[in-house]
C-alpha cells in the first residue's frame, strides 16, 4: 500500500477528523513558547555570568584607612608607584575624593566634602593571570592597615543566584520536553483507540505496522512543527521586546543578559528539536501498541 507524504492527504485524518477539534498544534505552540522563553533565560544568564567573571576576576579595591592625612597620602603615593610594577597589573587608579563624598552623601550629607573629615583613600586595581595575591602582599607591605576587597568575593552571592537561574532554566526545558513526549504519547494512543477499525482495514489491505506508524508520526510531526513555529515566533518577539527594554535601563549588568547572534540561532532550532522528539515518541508508541495487539 502506497502512503502519501502530502500533509493534506486524506490519510492525515487518521488522528483527527476536524481541524477545529485538533488541539495538538496549540498545545505544542504553548510548549515551545515556554521552552524558548526558558532557553532565552538560560542563555542570557550563562552569558551574564561569564561576563561577570571576566570583569570581576582580577579586580580589587584597596582602602587606606588612616586618620593622619600625611601618612595616608604617602601610602597612596607609594602604592600608585609600586603596584603598576607588579606582573599582571593592568590598571591602578585612585578613586577621586569628590566621588567618595557623593557616595557617602546619603549618610553624611554635605559634611563628606569637609577637608578636615578623615576619609579613607581607595585605589582600584585590575589584574590578569590571577596575581591578586601578589597585589595583596605588596599592598600590605606598604600599608599594613589597608583593607583589600576582592570584587568577585563580595559579588559571589549575585553570581550564585545567576548560576542557579541558569540551571533552573535548563531544568524547565527538560521538564517541558518530558511533558511534550507525554502529550505525544497520549495523542498517539488516543488516535489508535479512536480509529481501531480503520487500522484493522489498513492491515487487511496489506499495510504493515511501520507504514501505519508513519501515518501517525508524519501527522504529529507536522502539527508539532507548525505549533512550534507559532510558539517560537511569539516567544522570540517577547524576548526581543524585553531585551530592548533592558537596553533602555542602561545597566552594565543587565546588558550582559542580552542574547548574541549565536543564541538566537540556537533558539530557532527549538521547534525542529521538538518535531524530532515528537516523531520519535509517536513512532515508538504506535509500534509498541500495535505489536501488543497483533
Amino acid at each position: 500500500m502506497k502512503l502519501s507524504l502530502n500533509p493534506n492527504a486524506p490519510d492525515r485524518r487518521l488522528l483527527d477528523e476536524s481541524r477545529r477539534t485538533r488541539a495538538m498544534t496549540w498545545i505544542m505552540a504553548i510548549m515551545v513558547f515556554l521552552t524558548v522563553l526558558a532557553g532565552a533565560l538560560g542563555l542570557g544568564m550563562f552569558a551574564a555570568t561569564a561576563q561577570l567573571d571576566r570583569q570581576l576576576a582580577g579586580r580589587l579595591t584597596i582602602q587606606i584607612v588612616e586618620p593622619d592625612a600625611a601618612v595616608r597620602d604617602s601610602q597612596v603615593k607609594a602604592l600608585r608607584t609600586a603596584l603598576p610594577r607588579v606582573a599582571g597589573v593592568t590598571r591602578v587608579a585612585e578613586v577621586d575624593r569628590e566621588r567618595l563624598a557623593e557616595l557617602l552623601k546619603p549618610w553624611l550629607g554635605d559634611t563628606g566634602l569637609d577637608p578636615d573629615l578623615p576619609m579613607p583613600a581607595m585605589i582600584d586595581v585590575e589584574t590578569r593571570g590571577g596575581n591578586g595575591a601578589v597585589v595583596e602582599q605588596t599592598a600590605r607591605a606598604i600599608a599594613p592597615g589597608a583593607r583589600i576587597d576582592r570584587h568577585a568575593q563580595w559579588l559571589s552571592p549575585v553570581r550564585g543566584f545567576m548560576t542557579t537561574m541558569s540551571w533552573l532554566a535548563v531544568g524547565l526545558m527538560l521538564l517541558i520536553a518530558s511533558a511534550t513526549a507525554a502529550v505525544v504519547l497520549l495523542a498517539a494512543r488516543s488516535g489508535l483507540d479512536t480509529h481501531r477499525d480503520t487500522i484493522d482495514v489498513l492491515h487487511m489491505l496489506g499495510s504493515t505496522d511501520v507504514q501505519i506508524a508513519r501515518l501517525f508520526q508524519r501527522r504529529i510531526a507536522f502539527d508539532t512543527l507548525l505549533g512550534g513555529l507559532l510558539g517560537t515566533v511569539a516567544a522570540l518577539g517577547l524576548v526581543w521586546f524585553l531585551q530592548s527594554r533592558m537596553a533602555l535601563v542602561g545597566s552594565e549588568m543587565l546588558s550582559g543578559v542580552a542574547l548574541q547572534q549565536r543564541d538566537w540561532f540556537l533558539l530557532l532550532l527549538v521547534p525542529l528539536g521538538f518535531a524530532l522528539l515528537a516523531t520519535f515518541a509517536a513512532r515508538r508508541t504506535v509500534l509498541r501498541a500495535l505489536g501488543r495487539t497483533l
